[in-house]
Parts: structure tokens; C-alpha cells; sequence
């Protein structure tokens, strides 16, 4: 990977500068994608930046021209629109598109926003960079992780695409999948913004600690796992985008999801600052006591600071719970969610009827041009270098050798598997083949 480069020098810097928010209205125009494109070219990019160690940081160039708050307005728009939206676009009756990849684009959109924050946030600048947006992004975490709680147990499975009758239906289950890897990328957010809980400010502080009690909400996804299940009597845990199955050897290892939460829990309970701010009442007390049988020997091992946080259970089953503080904060209140929604609000169906006839509905030489675009911005070494493992087949998810030879962009095992698939990769695949020839 030590030479691959997928943006030129300063070609970076021109793109961060220019992100700018979109309205609603106009998620899915030919503005909008083109930041899109952008956007995915800047993700894969950070993540070329954080495995290569090599090049100018995109997270200095996103702290330089103050684009963090941009990304972070953009983030919690798009979840608006797909709240919103959306579902009212799937309810029109004269909605029947005969391509649903714009669509697509515009529901991927989170997802590709929370992958690039999940990247840059590790560096404690870009979080300081956020300025007052961090508390719409903590605000967004939360929702988020809630998200995680109340579908612990019954976590999305990857099903075959035949069960869907039209293509918008099989649009609408990809688009909870996608929810719930957005939740867990979220969670990884969240814990890099509690490194920097010392600094935070006032309000911030009780925002996290008092308003959403995020040490108790940590605890719950401790409980229930919802990255984890039982499949045919194995353990599975959701890593890379999908289900893997663990093996009994590897069982007791610290997963990467349990090891984020441990660390925002460490941050938060033992930090100086979060520690004054934190009121333990009895129900506090009652959830965080709950930690000490998670944490065994075989966990401290593996993340040794926490015998500091099960020194700390250890004082607090001891200790005497506090009443609720009625402490005088002048609290700041995040803006980006309620100014987007006083803004549309009432317009949720003309929005959606105005995309129909502008954004979703593209002739069949838009979509080649567009795939054109596609094409250029997923180009297939810099996404096999950022993949984290090897090619699944798009049909049956088994590790796959065979890449189909006409557009090149899907992954099989098998001739079987390719066959299977081509009801519904057929549309996209002709799409991109057209837009190579026409280069």
C-alpha cells in the first residue's frame, strides 16, 4: 500500500474546502453528489492516511478550513432526511423507480459522514475543532446507541435478496443494515470524544453525564451485547461489516466494540472532571455495580487500566449514594436538529414529491454518466487497500476469488453464486460497463 495515492497533492485540501450543507430539499441533486463523490474519495483517503502513516493528515486539513462542523450539520441532515423523508418517498404511488442506487446514495450518505469521523476523531484536535457542534454530535451518539439498546437481540440478519419483492423493499432492508453499523461506528465516535472529556466544556459535561446519563446507557450495551449472537450454537460477533464466527479459542478475547465501550467508561467514571459532574444515585450505583462481573481476570489482562475503574466499583458498593443535584447550569442546547426541523417542518411530502420528479427518477443517460462517476471515485485497488479482509462474494458472503468480468466491481465464489445474483446486480453492472466504454 506504501505508494497507492488516491488523491494528488493539494487535490485534498480543494475538496475539504469545498464542503458545505446541503437543505434537505436538495439531498440527491447534482450538487449534492458531486460532495458525495468527494466525500467518499476523502473517507478512503483517511483511511489510506491512518494504515500508511504517510502524506499530509486529512484531519489537519478538516481542523485548518474549520470543516468539521460542516460535516457534522451534513451528518445529522441526512438522518433527518431518512427519518423524514424517506419513508414518505416509499409511500408515494407513483414511485416506482426503475434504479434505486441514487437513492441508495443518498441513504449510504450517513454511513459514509460517521466512517470519515469515526477515522479523524481518534486525534483529539479535530474533536476540539467541532467547537459547539459537539454537542449536536454527542446528541447523535446518543440517539444512536438507543438505537443499539432497544434492538438488542434481535440485531439484523444478512438475508438473501430474493425474499424482497421490488426493489424498494430491498432498498429499505439494506437501509437498516446500514442503521445498524451507523450505531456502531457511533460508538466508537463517542468514546473518542470522551478521551477528550477534560476539557470539555461545563455544559458539555452535563450534557453527557446528567441529561443522557451515558455511564448507565454504556452499561446496557455492556449487558446486552447487541454485536454479539448465538447462530446454530456458535458464538458470532458483527465485525467488518458482517457476522463472523468466533472460535472457541478466541472466545475470551477482547472484541473491538466491547473494548470502546470499556474505554468511554473508564473516561467518564475516573476522568477528575466527569467525576465531580457525575451524581451517583442508587439507580447509577445499582447499574454501574452490575460492571464487576464482566470484569475478570482475563479482561484486565487484556486492558490493565481497568483495575483502576474495578478499584473504583470496589470504593462505590461501599460508599452512600447521592440525591439528584439541583445545581444552577447554564446549559447550551444543541441547535442543528431543531433549526432543520423548524425549517421543513410541514414540507416533509412536497420535499418528497420534488425528489421524485428532479433527483429519483434520472433517464437512462443520466445513470450512465453517473455510473461513469461511479466508477472513478470506487476505484478497485484503493478499495481492496482499505478493505479490512479479504473479498466476500456479493451472493453468499464466503470469501470470494472471482470478480465479474464485465463491470469487475462484484466479488464471487462461484459461477452458481454469480448466476443467482445477476437479478439484481444485473441493472448496475450493464450501467457501469456502458460508463467504462464511454471513457
Amino acid at each position: 500500500m506504501g505508494d497507492l495515492e488516491l488523491l494528488l497533492p493539494g487535490e485534498a485540501d480543494v475538496l475539504v474546502q469545498g464542503l458545505r450543507s446541503f437543505p434537505l430539499r436538495e439531498m440527491g441533486s447534482e450538487g449534492w453528489s458531486q460532495q458525495h463523490e468527494n466525500l467518499e474519495k476523502l473517507n478512503m483517503q483517511a483511511i489510506l492516511d491512518a494504515t500508511a502513516s504517510q502524506g499530509e493528515p486529512l484531519q489537519e486539513l478538516l481542523v485548518t478550513h474549520g470543516k468539521v462542523p460542516t460535516l457534522v450539520e451534513e451528518l445529522i441532515a441526512v438522518e433527518m432526511w431518512k427519518q423524514k423523508v424517506f419513508p414518505v418517498l416509499c409511500k408515494l404511488e407513483d414511485f416506482k423507480p426503475q434504479n434505486t442506487f441514487p437513492i441508495y446514495m443518498v441513504v449510504h450518505h450517513e454511513a459514509s459522514i460517521i466512517n470519515l469521523l469515526e477515522t479523524v476523531f481518534f486525534h483529539k484536535e479535530v474533536c476540539e475543532s467541532a467547537e459547539d457542534t459537539i454537542l449536536d454530535l454527542v446528541d447523535y451518539c446518543h440517539r444512536k446507541l438507543i438505537l443499539l439498546v432497544a434492538r438488542s437481540g434481535r440485531a439484523p440478519a444478512e438475508e438473501e435478496e430474493s425474499q424482497y419483492s421490488n426493489p424498494m423493499q430491498e432498498l429499505q432492508k439494506q437501509a437498516e443494515l446500514m442503521e445498524f453499523e451507523i450505531s456502531l461506528k457511533a460508538l466508537s465516535v463517542l468514546r473518542y470524544i470522551t478521551d477528550c472529556v477534560d476539557s470539555l466544556s461545563l455544559s458539555m459535561l452535563n450534557r453527557m453525564l446528567s441529561t443522557h446519563n451515558l455511564p448507565c446507557l454504556l452499561v446496557e450495551l455492556l449487558e446486552h451485547s447487541p454485536w454479539s449472537r448465538q447462530e446454530g450454537g456458535k458464538l458470532q460477533q458483527f465485525e467488518g461489516g458482517r457476522w463472523q464466527t468466533v472460535p472457541p479459542s478466541e472466545k475470551q478475547k477482547l472484541r473491538k466494540l466491547d473494548g470502546q465501550v470499556w474505554i468511554a467508561l473508564y473516561n467518564l467514571l475516573l476522568s477528575p472532571e466527569a467525576r465531580a459532574r457525575y451524581c451517583l444515585t442508587s439507580f447509577a450505583k445499582g447499574q454501574l455495580l452490575k460492571l464487576r462481573a464482566f470484569l475478570t481476570d482475563t479482561l484486565l489482562d487484556q486492558l490493565p487500566n481497568l483495575a483502576d475503574l474495578q478499584a473504583f466499583l470496589t470504593h462505590l458498593a461501599l460508599a452512600e449514594t447521592q440525591p439528584p443535584k439541583k445545581d444552577l447550569v447554564l446549559e447550551q442546547i444543541p441547535e442543528i436538529w431543531e433549526r432543520l426541523e423548524r425549517e421543513n417542518r410541514g414540507k416533509w411530502q412536497a420535499i418528497a414529491k420534488h425528489q421524485l420528479r428532479h433527483v429519483f427518477s434520472p433517464s437512462e443517460q443520466d445513470l450512465r454518466l453517473q455510473a461513469r462517476r461511479w466508477a472513478e471515485t470506487y476505484r478497485l485497488d484503493v478499495l481492496e487497500a482499505v478493505s479490512p479482509e479479504r473479498p466476500r462474494c456479493a451472493f453468499c458472503h464466503a470469501e470470494a476469488s472471482k470478480r465479474c468480468s464485465r463491470c469487475q466491481n462484484e466479488w464471487y465464489c462461484c459461477r452458481e453464486c454469480q448466476v443467482k445474483h445477476w437479478k439484481t446486480h444485473g441493472k448496475a453492472c450493464v450501467l457501469a460497463a456502458q460508463g467504462d466504454r464511454a471513457k
